[in-house]
């Protein structure tokens, strides 16, 4: 049978294109040091020894942070509301997005800062939502498919009787999450599932354009 022909338009082949642009970026601190101007996605990454994560952690520490934990977008202010953001400017929206995940680490008690980077690409802004969707569909982070919540501006803000967010069970100390009744399973029971997501246990994952809505 002959080989299938190449479409460099491909959703395998556009994810692939749009993350090694992306790993051509140096890997900064989270956030960066310098005010970034614009907007676009990024990644994080993660090398520290919270136990349940040394899989990606030690790969990272070795390959100088090539497999993120978490892949997401920043918008230019008012996007979300209906338009493609045509007249937004972009301000400063990458940074702000990172420095807002920063705190949300700073904020727990089983994280530390130090051990995490960054990569950030710059996107007009059509195109940013399409690029997190691919990003994700070529990574498949751990924070966007399986262990949901870290994205949310506000865990439960709008959302009556939302639980703790499997983030936040792992990850306790974030303020807004101490008001939520708890999530359905026990960091233990959460830090056995991840075990088994890296083991390729977990075939039940969020979908791509899920993860990328359930941001924000």
């Amino acid at each position: 049978m002959a080989d299938k022909p190449f479409d460099p338009l491909s959703k395998p082949a556009l994810a692939e294109s749009i993350a090694l642009q992306l790993l051509k970026s140096s890997a900064d601190p989270l956030p960066p040091k310098n005010k970034i101007a614009g907007a676009g996605v990024y990644a994080l990454y993660y090398s520290g020894d919270f136990a349940p994560y040394q899989p990606i952690a030690k790969k990272n520490k070795k390959a100088n942070a090539t497999v993120p934990i978490y892949v997401g977008k920043a918008v230019p202010k008012g996007s979300r509301k209906g338009g493609v953001g045509l007249e937004n400017k972009p301000g400063n929206a990458l940074f702000g997005r990172l420095s807002k995940h920063a705190h949300s680490i700073e904020n727990v008690s089983n994280l530390k800062l130090a051990d995490f980077t960054c990569r950030y690409l710059i996107c007009e802004d059509v195109w940013i939502t399409f690029c997190e969707t691919m990003l994700i569909i070529r990574f498949e982070p751990l924070w966007n498919v399986f262990v949901e919540g870290f994205g949310i501006n506000v865990p439960g803000a709008g959302r009556e009787g939302q639980r703790k967010s499997m983030w936040d069970t792992l990850h306790p100390g974030r303020p807004e999450a101490k008001k939520l009744p708890p999530n359905d399973k026990s960091a233990a029971e959460l830090a056995k599932l991840v075990a088994d997501f890296f083991a390729g246990k977990i075939a039940l994952k969020i979908g791509a354009a899920e993860a990328a809505a359930k941001q924000d």
